[in-house]
């Protein structure tokens, strides 16, 4: 039975790097045959993702010390944006938190892009880990929830 979670732990950390892994179809699947143990799996998913996530969140931390990155931070355009997220974020960290829990839960945007950009504007790392547990953990919760009340209807 420990494979199905550490399955799902690696499975999930794949996909935090890879999007185009489904972390969501497979625990559907998963919780069609093992429908006894969805908090586990909810569990295993959840950290197994956040792992990847705090990957790409601190990748992105020191990214800015590649030359070609840096090169391309200074373009007008790019530095502009990354000024208004700037703007956005510093001294408002409940706006950050929502914006990071949203992200997070709904996948929109995209968490992945969410976490590169949590990374380059510095967000507090307790900030963004307690809402990607939150948000990542809900969504999981969300999906294992749909796909066993789907199961029992079949």
């Amino acid at each position: 039975m420990i494979w199905v979670y550490v399955s799902i732990f690696g499975a999930s950390v794949a996909s935090a790097l890879l999007p185009l892994i489904n972390i969501e179809a497979i625990l559907a699947v998963t919780i069609s045959q093992q429908h006894d143990h969805a908090a586990a799996l909810v569990v295993a998913a959840t950290i197994g993702q956040m792992l990847g996530k705090i990957l790409w969140y601190w990748g992105a931390v020191e990214v800015e010390r590649a030359p070609w990155v840096r090169r391309q931070l200074e373009k007008p355009k790019a530095k502009a944006s990354l000024e208004r997220w700037s703007d956005r974020a510093e001294g408002r960290p409940w706006f950050t938190a929502g914006l990071l829990f949203i992200s997070a839960f709904t996948g929109f945007p995209p968490y992945a892009v969410t976490a590169v950009l949590a990374g380059t504007l510095r967000v507090n790392f307790w900030i963004f880990l307690v809402t990607g547990l939150l948000g990542r953990g809900l969504r999981f919760w969300a999906v294992v929830a749909g796909a066993s009340t789907f199961l029992g209807w079949l």
